[in-house]
């Protein structure tokens, strides 16, 4: 019985050495089996120095149970001479509690770990085939790798090989098991073996001579006939050694799985034959091959079969992908895949995913293939499988700025040994970090972080990870400024060539100018060149991003150019986060958010300002024109101060607009297009309703001085009176007038007309602002009627002579500037002729209907695509928007909540008092927003107005990307386009027509 004193010292002991749980350590060294090492202290040294102690002791005490009894001397009495064996044995039993139950099932694998011969620290692949030798069946197999696996966690945990050295030798051992299961599988099947020649093709990290513990080994099989064979049979021969091998490998057994081999990286991937001939293969990759399929053959290398066919696969494969950057597809294939492949991972998981998550392996491993792809068709030194011999070559030949690579060569080495730590404990596949203390503990300690692991491996996990997220970007794009820099002597720089093959790769059209672009902006010794230089590798990944980086950097020279001089320009780029994204995102979406800020470039200042971005609603804005008006000298110049102020207001919606569709690295894109179709509507209505409310202020004041001789209000209609206007609409109105008590109706009514005309004048004037286009074509008899009329002579013509069609556009009657109780005044005079009283009758149904097929036929442009055309096309704006407006003519007399301008709100009205289903509502919701937003998108991206999609190919990449469409997906987008609206036309025709 043990007395209490030495219980209590040993209680001690084993918490100063790292056992979490004392008590049940100390019961186990007093066993009986452990009496030969209980009062050791070096065994007690040694279990503390190992990454769990709690764990490394009930492994230990397992492996000595297993023992039969004659054997447990011959292994005790090793573990007390030997220090090399002892730090290996504990070292692997406190780190993987899987090869613990291995040694526990094979209890005398143990002196695998005996030897410390030269051959034993870094032993190759010959060394392991060995070691496989005796492995005549999947089991035995599993056992003999498991064996050889030992003395490679042994060395890794015992710090005698890093990172790279137990990755490559982890590939060696891969190799060898492929060998000795296709032995295995030649010896099931001699015939077919002797039918063809197969060679086994190793690819990803195994090809990389990088491999994880546990990881999918990834293969291409190569077959050929033998002499004599013809080739189908040959073909169906080594299909089935190749199924065989990957059974033997893959299948579950009493001793487990050793991996799983995974040939679909294989042409069409599993939709493929598993096994092709080298012509075929070549054929393929000829005609069909995608860029991820080349970036795959990087790591291709032969690692058994017939050497001579897998040599000469690896030959007359490596040419094509060293020519993969030339390729028609490679620049938008390239922005496809730069694009972190996140989606896929759980939400919950994203912070802990160590490979696929910002900052990840994944990050270092793309960028580092991406730039091989890129520059090694002109230099051979860099056609290496394995990303730190690569990255090493990309340092030398100055493709990345040695102090870069440095810190992502040790960054890559810590997440790696994070990955293979985690990964050995259970051998288990998983690339996420654990969440449990206990865990956490064992994983900072294997690590070599002894002090306080859980808090110093959290750190250093995260600091590593900012550096690769740091660096994925600025691998790139550093390089390219040091093009066109002055280098200190010996320094090594891109060369022109290389400088312009990078931007080509990245998506620049024109490298030429690129390069000029970023001399002018980096060059000399002054505080603003060297902001740029810090600015510029940052700015140019996101210009990449996008659809057009040409325009994004011309234009960002541009402002600089502009606005250069000013201090906080440079000053605002650098310090608030994200003002430099936002200005890229904006420079490089489209025409129109530049041309407005080339306007006025100051405005930029809108982007590093956190409520910037927010519109401005219709008082705040109208307050601030009509002030500019009252400090203006003449009528010119007030109302070039209120275009100024629409300008500014149009930068800050369409910005805003571009930056919630693209999404920011900190802020993802707004997931409802709705809320952004319904934020633009309202702020250009807001603002075009100001800047017509302060020239009607400045007309007025420039002939007749504080008070116009009659009332007067200006009606919005049509998109203008629903809210819902886009950058390139029209302001559609109505004028009526009033005379002021004493005044002469005929001295009113040119007054009024005067009015109006300076108005649309002023609003029009060539300036370097955009024109605000006033349309007052829906007025009674249209073109032909009077511009401006009295209420009561509205009143007069809407009893007398009111068409049905009249009274559907007044639907969208609402006051937007002017006198705002005559204006009251009009709706409630049209409210009876857009709200009928017991809603309309048969023959006005049938005429809306009758105008409606008409303007089907007539009205769309010739040679327009109508299933392609958002306002008048199958399922576009019309469609919708007559389908809404009918139903608010039927009902709106009985339903307060059609009684709207809007059309969504009309719409949500109609389906919540039942007059349509939940799904009909949706689907007409759905393709009246993205037809609004189509015609938005072509707005901002050709700077023009238009109803269908551009046909210039970057112009419709840049509609896709507004869209949420990634790199390479209009297809997509106008296949996706077609089915909303052709649902939308189904629903419209069974509501609208009665079909």
């Amino acid at each position: 019985m043990t007395a209490p004193g030495r219980r209590s010292s040993t209680f001690t002991r084993l918490l100063r050495h790292g056992f979490t749980d004392p008590s049940a350590a100390g019961r186990l060294l007093d066993l009986d089996d452990l009496a030969p090492l209980r009062d050791d202290a070096v065994l007690l040294d040694a279990l503390g120095a190992t990454a769990d102690p709690d764990l490394a002791l009930r492994g230990l005490v397992r492996l000595v149970e297993a023992q039969p009894p004659a054997d447990r001397p011959a292994l005790t009495t090793t573990l007390l001479a030997a220090k090399p064996f002892r730090d290996r044995l504990l070292g692997v039993l406190g780190a993987s509690e899987a090869l613990a139950d291995h040694l526990a099932r094979h209890p005398h694998d143990w002196q695998a770990l005996v030897t410390y011969e030269a051959a034993d620290l870094h032993p190759g692949v010959a060394e392991f085939e060995r070691g496989l030798a005796e492995a005549v069946d999947p089991v035995t197999l599993r056992v003999a790798y498991r064996r050889c696996l030992l003395a490679i966690a042994a060395r890794d945990v015992c710090g005698s090989a890093d990172v790279a050295q137990t990755a490559a030798e982890l590939a060696d051992l891969a190799t060898a098991t492929l060998r000795a299961a296709l032995r295995i599988a030649t010896a099931a099947a001699p015939e077919d073996a002797a039918r063809c020649r197969l060679a086994v093709i190793a690819m990803g990290k195994c090809g990389g001579n990088e491999l994880n513990y546990v990881s999918d080994v990834d293969v291409i099989f190569v077959g050929e006939a033998a002499d004599g064979t013809e080739e189908a049979q040959a073909l169906q021969a080594a299909t089935r050694l190749a199924s065989h091998l990957m059974r033997i490998c893959s299948e579950t057994t009493v001793e487990g799985v050793i991996w799983p081999v995974d040939a679909n990286l294989r042409p069409e991937g599993r939709n493929g034959p598993l096994v092709r001939t080298l012509s075929s293969h070549l054929a393929y990759y000829q005609r069909w091959a995608k860029t991820w399929e080349f970036q795959a053959l990087l790591k291709a290398r032969p690692v058994a079969g017939d050497a001579e066919l897998g040599a000469a696969y690896v030959d007359a494969v490596s040419p094509l992908v060293w020519q993969a950057a030339e390729r028609e597809n490679f620049v938008p294939d390239v922005q496809k895949m730069r694009r972190r492949v996140v989606d896929n991972i759980p939400a919950g998981h994203v912070e802990r995913e160590l490979k696929l998550g910002p900052g990840g392996l994944r990050d270092v491993e793309f960028a580092v293939q991406l730039l091989q792809l890129v520059h090694g068709r002109s230099d051979a030194g860099l056609h290496s499988g394995t990303t730190l011999v690569a990255l090493e070559a990309l340092a030398a030949g100055g493709y990345v700025g040695r102090a870069d690579a440095a810190q992502l060569d040790d960054a890559y080495r810590f997440l790696r040994a994070m990955e293979h730590r985690i990964q050995l404990y259970r051998l288990r596949r998983t690339h996420l970090v654990p969440e449990g203390e206990a865990d956490l503990r064992r994983l900072g300690r294997s690590l070599g972080l002894r002090t306080d692991p859980v808090n110093e491996l959290n750190r250093e996990w995260k600091r590593h990870a900012a550096v690769v997220r740091r660096l994925h970007e600025k691998l790139f794009y550093r390089p390219l400024l040091d093009a066109v820099a002055q280098l200190a002597p010996g320094e090594i720089r891109l060369s022109p060539k290389a400088a312009g093959q990078r931007l080509e790769a990245l998506g620049y059209a024109d490298p030429a100018a690129a390069l000029r672009h970023l001399e002018a902006l980096s060059s000399g010794v002054s505080r603003k060149a060297a902001i740029q230089r810090t600015l510029l590798p940052v700015l140019l990944g996101w210009f990449a991003d996008s659809a057009d980086p040409d325009a994004g950097l011309l234009g960002f020279r541009k402002v600089s150019d502009a606005l250069g001089k000013t201090p906080w320009y440079l000053r605002l780029l650098r310090d608030e986060g994200a003002a430099a994204e936002n200005l890229a995102r904006v420079l490089s979406a489209g025409r129109l958010a530049p041309d407005l800020l080339l306007r006025a470039p100051e405005a930029v200042a809108i982007l590093g300002d956190p409520e910037g971005l927010k519109p401005r609603g219709q008082d705040h804005l109208e307050q601030e024109v009509l002030a500019a008006v009252g400090r203006a000298g003449g009528a010119e110049q007030a109302v070039a101060a209120a275009r100024g102020v629409r300008r500014r207001e149009l930068f800050r919606t369409a910005a805003a607009d571009l930056i919630a569709s693209y999404g920011t690295e900190d802020n993802p894109r707004e997931a409802d297009p709705g809320a952004l179709v319904d934020r633009v509507g309202r702020a250009v209505t807001d603002l075009n309703a100001a800047t017509i409310a302060g020239a009607l202020r400045a007309a007025v004041r420039a002939e007749w001085g504080e008070e116009l001789p009659t009332r007067f209000a200006v009606i919005g209609m049509g998109r203008f009176g629903g809210h819902e206007l886009g950058y390139g609409s029209d302001a559609d109105v109505l004028f009526v007038h009033e005379p002021r008590e004493g005044v002469d109706e005929q001295e009113a009514a040119k007054a009024a007309n005067r009015v109006v005309t300076e108005m649309r004048r002023l609003l029009q004037l060539p300036t370097a602002d955009p024109p605000l286009l006033i349309d007052a074509d829906l007025r009674p008899e249209g073109k032909s009627g009077p511009m401006v009329r009295t209420l009561k002579s509205y009143e007069a013509y809407y009893r007398r002579w009111s068409l049905v069609w009249e009274s559907q556009a007044l639907l969208r009657a609402e006051p937007m500037a002017g006198d705002r109780e005559l204006g009251q005044r009009f709706v409630e005079l049209v409210d009876p002729l857009r709200y009928p009283m017991e809603g309309l009758g048969e023959e006005a149904v049938r005429e809306i209907r009758r105008l409606k097929a008409r303007m089907e036929t007539e009205r769309l442009p010739r040679g327009a695509d109508p299933t392609l055309h958002a306002k008048l096309g199958r399922g576009g704006l019309s469609d919708v928007e007559w389908t809404v407006q009918l139903l608010q003519m039927r009902h709106g007399w009985a339903e307060p909540g059609l009684r709207t301008t809007r059309t969504r709100e009309a719409l949500a009205a109609a389906h919540a008092a039942g007059l349509i289903g939940t799904e009909e509502a949706q689907t007409l919701d759905e393709a009246w927003v993205l037809a609004t937003r189509v015609r938005n998108a072509v707005m901002l991206v050709r700077g023009r107005a238009g109803d269908t999609f551009p046909s210039e190919p970057r112009e419709l990449a840049a509609v896709g990307r507004y869209l949420g469409y990634a790199p390479g997906h209009v297809g997509e987008m106008v296949d996706d386009y077609r089915r909303i609206t052709r649902r939308a036309r189904a629903v419209m025709e069974e509501l609208f027509y009665g079909a």
